[in-house]
């Protein structure tokens, strides 16, 4: 699975038989809301809090060599790496920018992972964990820009195709385009809206300009969704497919995130929100979407 081109829905039904014995298969929740029906997936009970798993386990299978996984993250995948690592007997590191969430860089260590914080931002904990992974015997896993990591977050959709064949459109959280890509591929047709923070736009800001580029990242979700750059191979699935980036704002998102404690009692982090705010404004296709809550690794009171 090292072509990009090559990834297609097959390579999620794949992962999905890899996968299975390792990750929740996750319930939807279908409810009416303003006297609109949307499906809810609640993704944030997934073993390490996050859809993050998913892609993580599955690079892992699908590269049996490795002997110690590095990774760098904003929290969620290095959580999922570090939970994947121990149900697979590895040894793992995660490296984390200064300013992530104490409550995520608590959750890794009591995963099993040796942790380091670095760096200011994501680029610069990665940065530091890309040389470290250059030693013998040691792999760099990528949070969203490797194909096997994408097939893996498509699983998700699958699930959802599965349990909802009604389901007519996705609405998903996109920071680095990984569970996006994973979406479009599984989604089978169903329109797929990648939503944003106003603030932490990487899709957007590429789809604009025909190809990834740098964006700024300044947003209550950035932590989750704080890309910079969108991923090359989730950009050539979502530009393939024809997802459209949604925009939302901080406000937005912290408003939905309160309606869905209100309406369900459903604590999700900022970024699991913003998929759900865009529902709420209007901006999500279908007759019948599916809102994909992707997870809930902040301390509710911490944000």
């Amino acid at each position: 699975m090292n072509q990009i081109q090559t990834l297609s829905a097959s390579d999620v039904v794949a992962a999905a038989d890899r996968i299975r014995p390792h990750v929740r298969r996750t319930p939807v929740l279908d409810l009416e809301i303003d006297g609109r029906r949307v499906i809810l997936k609640l993704e944030y009970l997934q073993r390490s809090g996050s859809f993050k798993l998913r892609g993580a386990v599955n690079a892992m299978l699908d590269s049996a060599s490795d002997d110690h996984v590095v990774a760098a993250s904003g929290g969620n995948h290095g959580l999922a790496v570090a939970t994947a690592a121990a149900l697979l007997g590895l040894p793992a590191t995660v490296y984390l920018p200064e300013t992530a969430p104490e409550a995520k860089a608590r959750r890794i260590e009591e995963a099993g992972a040796r942790l380091v914080r670095h760096g200011a931002t994501f680029a610069e904990a990665a940065s530091a964990a890309q040389k470290v992974a250059t030693q013998p015997g040691y792999r760099f896993l990528h949070p969203y820009d490797d194909p096997a990591v994408v097939a893996g977050q498509g699983t998700l959709a699958a699930e959802v195709v599965a349990d909802v064949p009604g389901t007519d459109a996705f609405a998903v959280a996109a920071g680095g385009g990984g569970l996006t890509a994973g979406t479009a591929l599984a989604a089978g047709g169903r329109q797929v809206a990648a939503v944003e923070p106003e603030g932490c736009r990487s899709l957007h800001d590429a789809l604009a300009a025909g190809k990834p580029v740098n964006s700024p990242v300044d947003s209550v979700a950035s932590s989750a969704l704080g890309a910079s750059q969108i991923g090359a191979v989730a950009f050539g699935i979502v530009a393939q497919y024809g997802v459209e980036s949604v925009l939302v704002s901080d406000a937005e998102i912290l408003g939905a995130r309160a309606r869905l404690w209100e309406e369900c009692r459903i604590a999700v982090e900022p970024a699991a929100a913003a998929p759900f705010a865009a529902w709420l404004a209007g901006r999500v296709p279908g007759e019948l979407p599916c809102v994909v809550l992707c997870g809930a690794n902040a301390d509710w009171t911490a944000g």
